[in-house]
């Protein structure tokens, strides 16, 4: 599957259900597997063929400040939908994680993947 990659996308998000987390944006880091929607950019070389990954960056980093998100789990959705709806993608592969929220792991989060349709 030919996919355009994201690795430790880092956005400010406010997020989580314990009140120490409610004041204060943390950092999450982002990783996508984005699916290529068809075959055409591999001859055309135009962007209009296939997704633009800055305008990704810039739309999850407007839905990350959009909202407060309780859960991890709803921010990588949310991602999802974002990717599949907004670019195209026939499928998209979302790992989202808060780094040094907890002692001893660098980081903790969710691996979700969605298909269009």
């Amino acid at each position: 599957m030919d996919a355009i990659l994201f690795r430790d996308l880092r956005v400010e998000v406010m997020i989580g259900i314990y009140r120490r987390e409610k004041h204060f944006a943390q950092t999450v880091s982002i990783d996508l597997d984005i699916g290529i929607p068809g075959q055409a950019v591999f001859s055309s070389d135009k962007l209009a063929d296939t997704v633009d990954y800055a305008q990704v960056a810039l739309k999850i980093k407007a839905l990350a400040a959009s909202e407060h998100f309780r859960l991890v789990e709803t921010f990588a959705e949310r991602i999802a939908h974002l990717v599949l709806e907004d670019f195209g993608a026939p499928w998209v592969r979302v790992s989202a994680a808060k780094i040094g929220i907890l002692p001893n792991a660098k980081c903790v989060g969710v691996s979700i993947e969605r298909r269009k349709g």
